[in-house]
């Protein structure tokens, strides 16, 4: 009876803590918890001395696996996160309370598949993970399965909401369960395979055009004959490069007919090349499909309040699409000379006393509208429509 209470007493020092408990990040054990849950799941407390003391020794052999068939029987929507490294999956499974790692490779994700087997899964969980996530959420998204692809600002902001403030792969991916069943995020859908190419071909166009303009400096500071050289021969490397990926990426948009129109349709805009273009078509294909609020936030260029009470504060804009808004600077810098529209708003801000930045951010709205409105409605450029946009 010694042992029963000393193990009893053991075990109640560390109860399972809620989603809000304000000490659950500092003294979460997670085998602990599930070992208690599952307990729960028997109809009996796990604070009980009475209750642990005549477990029977049998019980503790018993796997998790065969309790999680018994608890999957039933019709309870199942949540599912899975923290995704370079290496390994991490996956939590609320409704049978179980975790588990697997490798990050396609029979891992078949494990996965088949461990959800059997159960209602309501969402999948996933964070943007530097792309290692692509081959896990395609997977699962052709096998049927509903997953949503989650900004990890939103996931570790909603942990700063409920004080969760250890982190570890596997209160990651409980963390991701939680935030999908507390918001429910909208369920992404799968990439088609020739935008997935587009996407990685404008993205590979960008890294070498970075590594280009990092360079180019270098060579300017060189004092060494081969240095100098060695500088030339990387940058007729990378436009031969870059070259190459352009003609892939003409070639790719040219084969597709509703990517060759909305092209020829966004490049009869004043400001508007092949790059802004091509940019636009993989990255923001939301482009014609909402109005321009929804559009405008969607790249980075909303000014957001930052008011309380009597106070007034300076309007900014906060997140986005980086690649677009990046692209659509350069694109406005050009169309505050040839867009007869952006060409008089950029003037009319700066006549009131409006900063450079300030203004450029306001033309890259104003060119992003127009270029929604283009693509909503099918026409070309034409400055009398296009005025009140």
């Amino acid at each position: 009876m010694k042992g029963a209470r000393g193990g009893g007493a053991k075990r109640s020092g560390a109860p399972a803590p809620r989603a809000g408990d304000a000490r659950s990040s500092v003294t979460w054990h997670l085998d602990a918890v599930s070992k208690q849950d599952r307990r729960r799941l028997r109809g009996t407390s796990p604070n009980s001395r009475l209750s642990d003391g005549r477990r029977n020794a049998a019980a503790d052999t018993i796997s998790s696996h065969s309790q999680d068939r018994d608890v999957s029987m039933n019709d309870s929507p199942s949540y599912v996160g899975i923290d995704v490294a370079k290496d390994k999956l991490d996956v939590f499974i609320d409704s049978t309370n179980e975790y588990f790692t697997v490798e990050n490779t396609p029979d891992g994700v078949r494990t996965i598949h088949q461990r959800l087997c059997g159960l209602n899964v309501k969402l999948i969980v996933i964070e943007h993970s530097g792309r290692y996530e692509r081959r896990c959420a395609l997977d699962l998204m052709d096998a049927g399965l509903p997953v949503a692809l989650v900004n990890p600002r939103q996931i570790r902001d909603f942990a700063r909401s409920r004080n969760w403030l250890a982190k570890n792969d596997r209160i990651d991916a409980r963390l991701n369960c939680e935030f999908g069943k507390a918001n429910n995020p909208r369920i992404s859908e799968r990439v088609p395979q020739n935008r997935a190419e587009l996407d990685e071909l404008v993205g590979r166009r960008r890294q070498l055009v970075a590594m280009r303009a990092s360079e180019k400096p270098r060579l300017q500071q060189a004092s060494s004959k081969s240095v100098r050289q060695s500088i030339e021969k990387v940058l007729r490397q990378l436009d031969v490069q870059i070259q190459d990926l352009e003609r892939k990426i003409a070639k790719l948009i040219e084969n597709d007919d509703d990517w060759r129109g909305q092209v020829q349709l966004l490049q009869s805009v004043p400001g508007v090349g092949p790059v802004m273009a091509s940019t636009l078509v993989a990255e923001l294909p939301e482009l014609g499909k909402v109005n321009r609020q929804e559009i405008a936030a969607l790249a980075g260029l909303a000014p957001f309040d930052h008011d309380s009470g009597k106070f007034r504060g300076t309007r900014s804009c906060f997140g986005g699409r980086a690649q677009v808004r990046c692209t659509l600077y350069m694109a406005a810098l050009s169309a505050r000379r040839f867009n007869p529209i952006v060409k008089a708003l950029s003037e009319r801000l700066l006549a009131r006393g409006k900063s450079f930045k300030v203004m450029m951010v306001a033309c890259m709205r104003k060119l992003l509208t127009i270029l929604n409105t283009i693509a909503t409605t099918g026409t070309t450029w034409r400055n009398e429509l296009l005025q009140n946009s």
